[in-house]
């Protein structure tokens, strides 16, 4: 009679462990490719949701995936996630996104670092997404990118761009920075590479062409930034980068968003749905405020004087 009871405690006790962790909300965070930006928003969002009370491994579980610049593994990952049944997807950067908004239309997708996400045909508005998804853009500030480019080389009159021409984000931000560079008086020269491997090409390519290169938030790009900068060295011009993550890996400079705080505010939306809120109900996040970051070391290679001004006020300087 007593072994019984023992024996019938532990299998209940067995059992309501089985069951706690099977009601443990899982969280699937994704991204196309692994680099300095995305791995900031991928901590960010673990970060947050800590502070918001879901400590990993106790509140929440979660699964990470990088697609390694492959849209069909991208798409692979998705599938994944859903046969997983994942409670939340967060999706980082738009192809990502966009494999995952298109794998499913129950499991709530929160996106992250995605510049148009009514361009990319995430949501159907900004203000009130629809369906299953929202998230937060990184709309960068290509006017003050390009103004800080005339500030610091005024002699500057024409800036190529590297971009992969087969993301849609990317292809986005081409037409704004073409519309910026124009109030600037700045003539725009493309550099299209479709993958990592072509990047060093595509710098190589511009050499003569153009004054400066400049990197948006592009991925493929960004994921052989190093690649870039070298050619870009040969050819003795800087390079400028949307990133704030590339001024440590050889641009000369940027201003923009610190994308661990993109991740911290991607997290604020992960536990609202979390929390059991729609979140076609949730409008689209704009990520705010900006660093400006210098490199030091690479203007003094390149023979450039950065202005005090500058120096005075920006949040990092690389050596």
């Amino acid at each position: 009679m007593h072994k019984r009871t023992v024996v019938g405690t532990l299998a209940g006790l067995l059992l309501g462990a089985g069951l706690a962790q099977a009601q443990t909300p899982k969280v699937a965070i994704t991204a196309i490719v692994d680099h300095p930006a995305l791995e900031a928003v991928r901590d960010g969002v673990k970060e947050g949701l800590a502070k918001a009370g879901y400590a990993e491994g106790k509140d929440v579980t979660f699964v990470y995936e990088s697609a390694q610049g492959q849209a069909p593994t991208a798409v692979q990952i998705a599938r994944q996630f859903v046969g997983d049944k994942a409670s939340v997807i967060v999706a980082i950067s738009t192809p990502s996104a966009q494999a995952v908004a298109s794998a499913t239309k129950s499991i709530p997708v929160i996106f992250s670092a995605v510049t148009d996400p009514v361009g990319a045909q995430l949501v159907k508005s900004t203000e009130k997404p629809g369906g299953n998804v929202t998230g937060v853009s990184d709309m960068a500030p290509f006017a003050d990118q390009l103004a800080l480019v005339k500030e610091i080389t005024p002699n500057v009159k024409t800036i190529g761009v590297l971009f992969n021409p087969g993301e849609a984000n990317s292809v986005t931000s081409l037409a704004m920075i073409k519309a910026a560079a124009e109030k600037l008086d700045l003539a725009v020269v493309e550099g299209p590479a479709t993958k990592s491997a072509e990047v060093q090409a595509a710098a190589r390519g511009l050499i003569g062409k153009a004054d400066a290169l400049f990197v948006p938030t592009d991925n493929t790009i960004v994921s052989a930034f190093e690649a870039a900068v070298g050619a870009a060295q040969q050819g003795k011009i800087p390079v400028y980068a949307a990133d704030t993550d590339s001024v440590a890996r050889g641009a000369l400079a940027s201003v923009g968003f610190n994308y661990k705080q993109i991740g911290l505010e991607t997290a604020e939306l992960v536990a609202k749905v979390l929390k059991g809120e729609n979140p076609g109900d949730l409008p689209v996040v704009f990520a705010q405020g900006t660093d400006l970051h210098l490199n030091k070391g690479m203007a003094a290679k390149l023979g450039i004087t950065l202005p005090e001004a500058l120096v005075a006020k920006a949040a990092k300087v690389v050596d």
